[in-house]
């Protein structure tokens, strides 16, 4: 019996993405947009329910995971708050990031009113940030916020499945800092190694997260499968194609199992994360669009499926 629909809720609006900075190496920012426009004329099209009925962030939301003085030094533009992301700040990509932002929030708080459907935030740059300022073309920790508000308002506990190329220090680093972080977000998943090592290494952590999952001690799931985990990425590598997809359907799968086992759906959440191929960034997008068809005939029985490394 299958328990998640075949349907993605999508959580975008044109303000989530920024306008193109030359001097930006990261293309993150506008990465929503792109993926956006790739999804709606692709396969996956029929599957997929724009949701623009988020707000954005407010300086409290921000004050979840962020220290007063980066917050307010970000958004005002004052060095080195508002260039410590590594990234070109502008007043037009601040404000993007209260959508982003926003974007995640509205995803998790979606996944977990309704259970049987898929909830996307096409958005990156958060896992590298830390309370104090950002770092690797991440500005604030929206993992942090999103979870924290979350367990504030419900009691929910999430686990976090981060399948980036680069370890996600930002939760970690926030343990410290926000009080009740262990209690939102008690499971942490960044698979070291490569290739076999790394895939082992996801396998022990889904078993873990399945324990507590099966005990109810986290109630939803979210899944960023960032695309420079790919081996022809610029700043990435541990998984060939082939391993880079296995990886998704042992993702998907664990959840598909936890939730025949409870009879229940496990609410899931979507991210994308990082990507990095100045010379084909299409296929960074085809990566994310592979990983979500891989989910939807997974969970749904749905099969939209294709070959990432077809068109290039």
């Amino acid at each position: 019996m299958r328990h998640h629909d075949p349907v993605v809720d999508v959580f975008y609006r044109p303000e989530v993405s920024a306008p193109d900075a030359r001097g930006n190496f990261s293309k993150s920012p506008t990465k929503p947009r792109r993926f956006v426009e790739w999804l709606l004329r692709s396969p996956l099209a029929a599957a997929v329910r724009l949701r623009e009925d988020f707000a954005p962030l407010g300086r409290a939301d921000f004050l979840l995971g962020h220290a007063p003085d980066y917050v307010d030094g970000f958004f005002a533009g004052r060095a080195p708050h508002a260039t410590s992301n590594g990234l070109s700040w502008s007043p037009a990509f601040a404000e993007s990031l209260r959508y982003t932002n926003g974007s995640l929030v509205a995803a998790l708080r979606a996944a977990c009113d309704r259970p049987s459907r898929i909830a996307l935030s096409p958005t990156s740059g958060f896992h590298h940030a830390t309370p104090s300022g950002g770092a690797a073309f991440c500005t604030f920790s929206g993992q942090v916020i999103a979870s924290v508000s979350l367990y504030r308002e419900r009691r929910l506990a999430g686990a976090w499945i981060d399948l980036d190329g680069h370890y996600g220090n930002s939760i970690e680093d926030s343990r410290g800092f926000v009080p009740d972080l262990d209690q939102a977000i008690p499971v942490n998943l960044n698979p070291s190694g490569a290739h076999a090592a790394y895939v082992a290494d996801l396998e022990r952590g889904l078993a873990e997260i399945g324990d507590a999952v099966l005990a109810r001690r986290v109630h939803y799931i979210v899944f960023a499968h960032g695309a420079d985990s790919h081996e022809d990425d610029e700043l990435g590598g541990q998984c060939s194609t082939e391993e880079w997809l296995g990886a998704s359907r042992l993702v998907y799968s664990a959840i598909d199992r936890w939730s025949q086992v409870l009879g229940a759906p496990v609410p899931v959440a979507l991210a994308l994360f990082g990507g990095y191929r100045s010379d084909d960034p299409e296929f960074v997008l085809r990566l994310h669009g592979a990983d979500l068809a891989i989910g939807l005939e997974t969970l749904t029985g749905t099969r939209l499926a294709f070959d990432p490394e077809d068109g290039r």
